[in-house]
């Protein structure tokens, strides 16, 4: 027997079934879905920085746009908001590194 306690796709028990696994589940609460989920995305970023494979990415989006459902929000809103940040800051295109920043009289 494996332990997971971790919040899965919800066609992962369905999978594990077919392949005779007898997974234990349950449904979360509302608090418990989105903790989870913010650990889900913390645990996908690491992946993704452990590897760089942009395969990886594909989790990350997945679970950006679970929290934002969960918020009542979508994904075209955030995109919406990221073009309207990135042309009043601009975004990573030019790859800016700022070191320092000096004060007047410094």
């Amino acid at each position: 027997m494996k332990t997971y306690n971790k919040l899965v796709r919800d066609k992962i028990p369905e999978l594990m079934l077919k392949e005779h696994e007898l997974p234990t589940t349950r449904i979360l609460n509302d608090d418990e879905y989105i903790n989870e989920l913010n650990k889900k995305l913390e645990d996908e970023v690491k992946v993704y920085l452990e590897n760089e494979n942009i395969e990886e990415m594909v989790d990350i989006l997945e679970v950006i746009r679970a929290i934002l459902e969960f918020k009542g929000s979508t994904f075209e809103e955030l995109e919406e908001k990221r073009i309207k940040k990135a042309n009043k800051k601009g975004s990573f295109k030019e790859k800016v590194y700022l070191e320092k920043v000096m004060q007047n009289g410094d």
